[in-house]
C-alpha cells in the first residue's frame, strides 16, 4: 500500500474546488416571477445523463471523482486494518518461543538496572544539563529531517527503494507510537528528581513520563529501518550512532534513569525490525526473506 494514503487528499482537495466553479455557470431560475421566466429545454448533459448516442459522450469529471470516493476509503480501511495486524503482531511477538530468550535477557537486565538506578544516577555529572540535551535534540532532529528529505527526493525521482524506506518509517512510528502510549500510562514512573527522587511507578496517569524513554525508543526505530534497507557499514554507523548520541544526551540531562534508556531502544530496535521484515520488497534487500508473492502493491 506504498503511497496508497497520501493519493487521497488531491482527490477530495480537486472535488470540492471544482464543485462551486460548476455551480456558479448554471443558470437560476426567476424565482421572482417563475411563469414569466422563459422556458428552457432541459439540457441532460448538465445533469450528467446520456442523451442520443451515449456512447460518443465523454465521462463527466463528477463520475470519475465520485468513483474514486469508494477507492479511497477502500485505502483507508485497508491502512487501518494492516496497522491492526501489525500490533496484534508486535504484542503477541514477545510470546513466541523463538523470543522467550530475548524476554528473559530483557527483564532480567531491565530488573538489575531498576535496583541501581539511584546509584547509577548519583555518579552522573551535573552542570548545564542543557547541553546534553540540546545534543540529544539535534541528532534526533537530524535523523528525522534527513530521513524525510530522503523520502522527499525518492518520490520526486520515482525512486522506488527511497519510496519505500520512507513508507516504512512512518509505519514504524504510528507502531511505535501505538506501544509507547500505553506502556507510558500504565508505567506511570517519576522522572530523575521528580517526587521522593526515587523514580516510583504508576504516579503519573499521562504519557511523556520517564519510562519507556521516548526519544530513545522512537529513535532507535527508525534508525533499525534504514539500516535494514541499506545495510551498508557507513550507514549501521550514522544511524545507530545517532540513536548512541540521543540516549547518552538524555542519560547524562538526567531525563531518564537507566532501565528506560535499556527498555526504550530495545522495544525500538524490535519494532523496526518487525515492520521492515513484515511489508520490505526482497527485490530492494536481499536481508529481505518475504517472497514477491506477499509484496504489497499500491
Amino acid at each position: 500500500m506504498r503511497g496508497e494514503i497520501a493519493r487521497i487528499m488531491p482527490f477530495l482537495f480537486s472535488a470540492m474546488i471544482s464543485y462551486p466553479s460548476r455551480a456558479q455557470t448554471r443558470p437560476l431560475p426567476d424565482l421572482i416571477n417563475p411563469l414569466d421566466a422563459p422556458a428552457q429545454v432541459l439540457d441532460l448533459s448538465r445533469l450528467g445523463l446520456p442523451s442520443g448516442d451515449s456512447r460518443d459522450t465523454p465521462v463527466a469529471p463528477d463520475d470519475a471523482a465520485g468513483s474514486s470516493q469508494p477507492e479511497d476509503r477502500r485505502l483507508v480501511r485497508r491502512g487501518v486494518k494492516l496497522t491492526l495486524q501489525d500490533q496484534k503482531e508486535l504484542y503477541l511477538a514477545p510470546f513466541q518461543h523463538s523470543n522467550l530468550k530475548w524476554d528473559v535477557l530483557l527483564l532480567a537486565g531491565t530488573g538489575a538496572l531498576i535496583a541501581t538506578d539511584r546509584r547509577i544516577e548519583g555518579h552522573l555529572p551535573g552542570g548545564n544539563l542543557n547541553i546534553y540535551s540540546n545534543a540529544s535534540n539535534i541528532a534526533l532532529g537530524g535523523t528525522a529531517g534527513t530521513l524525510a528529505l530522503m523520502w522527499t527526493y525518492g518520490l520526486k525521482t520515482h525512486n522506488e527503494h527511497l519510496k519505500e524506506m520512507g513508507s516504512l518509517e512512518i509505519e514504524t512510528l504510528v507502531n511505535t507510537f501505538l506501544v509507547y502510549t500505553p506502556m507510558q500510562f500504565v508505567a506511570g514512573r517519576q522522572r530523575p528528581g521528580e517526587g521522593n527522587g526515587y523514580g516510583d511507578f504508576w504516579r503519573h496517569h499521562m504519557i511523556n513520563t520517564s519510562f519507556p524513554a521516548g526519544h530513545a525508543m522512537f529513535t532507535m526505530a527508525i534508525a533499525t529501518v534504514v539500516a535494514h534497507e541499506y545495510p551498508k557499514p557507513w550507514v549501521k554507523v550514522l544511524a545507530y550512532g545517532a540513536t548512541a548520541a540521543v540516549i547518552a544526551g538524555r542519560f547524562l540531562a538526567h531525563d531518564h534513569w537507566a532501565s528506560d534508556l535499556l527498555v526504550g531502544p530495545a522495544l525500538g530496535y524490535f519494532i523496526g525490525s518487525h515492520i521492515f521484515h513484515s511489508h520490505c520488497n526482497p527485490q530492494f534487500n536481499e536481508g529481505c526473506h518475504r517472497s514477491t508473492q506477499d509484496v504489497d502493491h499500491p
